[in-house]
């Protein structure tokens, strides 16, 4: 029997996974896509040469530095959940480009460093993602070294974040001591093997058996001391309340160590079972572009489950194939069952859009889309005509509201090295500006292109961009301009 809309609607799960630089966010997100059955073989952020680099962090600027630099969109199906997974870049020069794809999710995985506890990028993004109302999961990792004091991490989530931390499970110590962790709703103990089996198998940790029968992996005293914990920890914290949780009130938190696949299991359940499916969005109906003495938009909430295919642009990719110079358009649905060869319309610009191959992500990876429901991210390829921040629906009707739109804080000439390639050059740019985290100015005098970033490191990035994928060796100068702002 077909899938009817409502339940292929429920059983999605698109959310971001955030955290500070080198908390193991895109760590964390290889081994989701493995327990998930997605890959065969997890990745390294910085493998070596015979080792398999991770899928999420695809453009060969990101494999050389270990960095994540842009939004990289995955999905995968997992014990009857659609999983669609936006791995976002952790440095803050990103910032851009992680706040937009916040808008495209419905909840978001916040990983911290057990040792190093909530550093000052997740509180930004935790911030974000308390202004859209967006529900966390915390996923304390790294659980395999050197650890702060578990409580101590619980206190600082509530006293930074003002969050109700629910401890789902409780660790066994940490580093070299880690003995496992204990469910806190059941008292079922998962042991920690300090060795794993290569990835192709399984993750290695011994079965769960109950706390009280677990005494043969401990040294003398910790057992009594982590059931003496547990007891503590279960009076001391409140219990886990999903509509707390939705409301933004509550955190669940999970322990475990992403290079050592553990806890994974336990989080991707704690995802499928809690996160939300697609919500409700807030829209305004507005008259074609071409209208004359259009009324005033009027306000609206789309629903996931309406039968029009409505969504919007949260990011543009140029060169994900560099054979082909192709630009996609990621394309957040909010409603709706699409079908391949299906016509949506632009609501700004009025074109109408045949969408004839239409595109699942894995990374860099995808293949053709034959149908997608609300809740996932399709890319649209398309030469300049759709844009950050566009909104599509068959109608042409809905507006969504507009995405975060940064001003640069560093503006900076660009010119080519060859000056046979000048022309070149401003195709080039023109391109990697559609992506909407750059972008490109020309004085009023002067031939010359101004790039304006929010951070430096962008600038790197562009430079290893355009020699790499347009084969322009270029030169970023100090510009005589500050700042640049609309008039």
């Amino acid at each position: 029997m077909a899938e009817t809309l409502a339940e292929a609607v429920s059983r999605r799960r698109t959310f971001a996974i955030i955290a500070h630089p080198d908390a193991g966010k895109t760590t964390l997100t290889e081994k989701l896509l493995l327990f998930g059955g997605a890959i065969q073989l997890a990745g390294e952020v910085k493998a070596k040469k015979d080792r398999i680099q991770t899928r999420s962090d695809w453009m060969k600027i990101e494999r050389e530095r270990g960095i994540s630099v842009v939004t990289s969109v995955m999905t995968f199906e997992y014990e009857g959940h659609v999983f669609n997974i936006l791995d976002t870049p952790g440095h803050e020069d990103f910032a851009d480009d992680t706040y937009r794809t916040l808008t495209a999710v419905d909840a978001a995985v916040m990983v911290i460093d057990a040792a190093k506890g909530i550093e000052p990028r997740t509180l930004k993004l935790f911030e974000v993602c308390r202004m859209r109302d967006i529900p966390i999961i915390t996923f304390i990792n790294k659980m395999d070294r050197e650890a702060q004091d578990p409580m101590a991490l619980l206190n600082e989530i509530a006293s930074k974040l003002q969050l109700d931390p629910a401890p789902i499970w409780w660790p066994a110590q940490s580093g070299n001591r880690l003995r496992g962790m204990v469910e806190m709703g059941t008292g079922t103990f998962q042991p920690y093997a300090r060795k794993i089996p290569g990835a192709t198998e399984d993750a290695g940790h011994p079965e769960a058996l109950p706390l009280a029968e677990a005494e043969r992996y401990f040294e003398p005293g910790e057992h009594q001391e982590l059931m003496d914990a547990a007891e503590l920890v279960t009076g001391g914290y409140p219990a886990f309340d999903r509509q707390a949780f939705l409301e933004g009130h509550m955190t669940p938190v999970l322990w475990g160590s992403a290079l050592r696949h553990f806890g994974i299991d336990e989080l991707l359940a704690a995802i499928g079972e809690w996160a939300p499916p697609p919500k409700v969005m807030k829209a305004q109906k507005a008259a074609p572009p071409e209208t004359r003495n259009a009324p005033e938009p009027v306000d609206l909430t789309v629903d996931p489950g309406s039968n029009e295919v409505t969504g919007f642009v949260f990011k543009v990719q140029a060169n994900m194939d560099p054979n082909h110079r192709d630009r996609i358009a990621m394309f957040r649905m909010a409603s709706g069952s699409f079908k391949r060869g299906m016509k949506l319309k632009v609501q700004n610009t009025g074109k109408q859009l045949s969408v004839n191959a239409p595109i699942m992500f894995f990374a860099s990876d995808r293949e053709l889309a034959e149908d997608a429901f609300a809740g996932d991210v399709i890319g649209i390829p398309n030469h300049g005509v759709l844009r950050v921040g566009d909104s599509l629906s068959e109608s042409g009707l809905i507006r969504f509201a507009g995405l975060p739109n940064f001003a640069p804080e560093i503006l900076q000439r660009v010119r080519v090295k060859d000056p046979l390639k000048a022309k070149h050059l401003k195709k080039a740019l023109d391109g990697l500006a559609e992506e909407g985290v750059t972008q490109l100015f020309r004085p009023e005098l002067g031939s010359d292109f101004i790039v304006g970033a929010v951070g430096q490191l962008q600038f790197e990035v562009m430079a290893d961009r355009l020699g790499e994928e347009y084969g322009l060796e270029v030169i970023f100068e100090p510009s005589p301009y500050a700042e640049a702002r609309w008039v």
